[in-house]
């Protein structure tokens, strides 16, 4: 049992994490903005201001990384970008800063980051942890979110680059899947761009053995297997039991109603689950379709 301090806990991944750690055992703090209700104890921090309370880290073992500014819930003007960049760089250098100070008890950092550090493409290029990172904007954020974290001193440091979160709750699934229930789905752009997802439970379990396996370190790629996007609107779709039938969406289409942010979704990467598989890890949804049917059938 380990006592277990996770930022940005409100999110989609933070929350079922939560619910997860406490179903093994584990004690569970959340820190944030602002105290959340709840039984869980909660924490405050003021990333801009550059403070932490200082009983948020008392007597943890483990920091679980996740804080940082959504990168689909707005369009992408420049003081967006800028949001998205710095709710990462600065929360971790904060967190790493406080961490370095020795006067705690933590002995390992589990960093959120994201399979966006290889690049956006649109070819088959195969992506591990000894990839180079890529040159667009997401690519340039995780850069610098890993480079943060990679100033932690004297304790275990894992990242997690994790791909595309499959979840009935929100996230991708549930946007691709809307269209598709009302018989309106299709492809976006060619539909050959990979999306590389990952059953929201796994990843959950993935952080979760980061955090109580000591033989952990550095990244490792939160993937479970690599689809195009057409294969997976198709899968959707079979899973829904319902017909595509419309042609796909044309690029121009969505660069016209999401400016920059359209790459998200016209390109994707191919990226590899190997390194995790190594650890032993064993995923609960290893086949695309069991997830599919799991989360939009249950």
């Amino acid at each position: 049992m380990s006592r277990i301090l996770i930022t940005g806990a409100s999110g989609l991944l933070g929350t079922r994490l939560t619910q997860l750690l406490l179903e093994r055992g584990h004690q569970v703090s959340h820190l944030g903005r602002s105290k959340r209700p709840g039984s869980i104890p909660s924490f405050t921090w003021d990333v801009e201001a550059g403070t932490i309370d200082a009983n948020a880290l008392k007597d943890i073992d483990a920091v679980i990384h996740l804080a940082g500014a959504g990168i689909a819930d707005e369009r992408w003007s420049e003081k967006r970008k800028k949001e998205i960049l710095e709710s990462r760089t600065k929360s971790t250098a904060l967190l790493v800063r406080e961490l370095n100070k020795g006067n705690n008890s933590v002995n390992v950092l589990v960093s959120g980051s994201a399979i966006g550090y290889y690049g956006m493409t649109l070819d088959d290029t195969l992506f591990t942890e000894q990839s180079k990172p890529g040159t667009d904007f997401m690519a340039d954020v995780v850069t610098a979110w890993e480079h943060e974290a990679d100033q932690l001193k004297g304790k275990r440091l894992v990242k997690i680059r994790t791909g595309v979160v499959l979840s009935k709750n929100d996230g991708a699934l549930k946007e691709i899947a809307r269209p598709v229930r009302f018989g309106f789905g299709a492809p976006l752009g060619t539909g050959e761009q990979y999306v590389s997802w990952i059953h929201i439970d796994d990843i959950c379990a993935m952080f979760i053995k980061s955090v109580e396996d000591e033989s952990m370190q550095d990244a490792y790629n939160g993937v479970t297997g690599a689809v195009t996007n057409r294969e997976l609107t198709r899968a959707i779709a079979k899973t829904l039991r319902k017909p595509l039938w419309l042609p796909a969406v044309p690029a121009f289409a969505l660069r016209l109603f999401l400016g920059e942010m359209s790459y998200l979704v016209l390109y994707g990467s191919n990226v590899s689950s190997s390194r995790i598989r190594e650890t032993g890890f064993t995923f609960a949804f290893d086949n695309l379709n069991d997830a599919l049917n799991d989360l939009l059938n249950a």
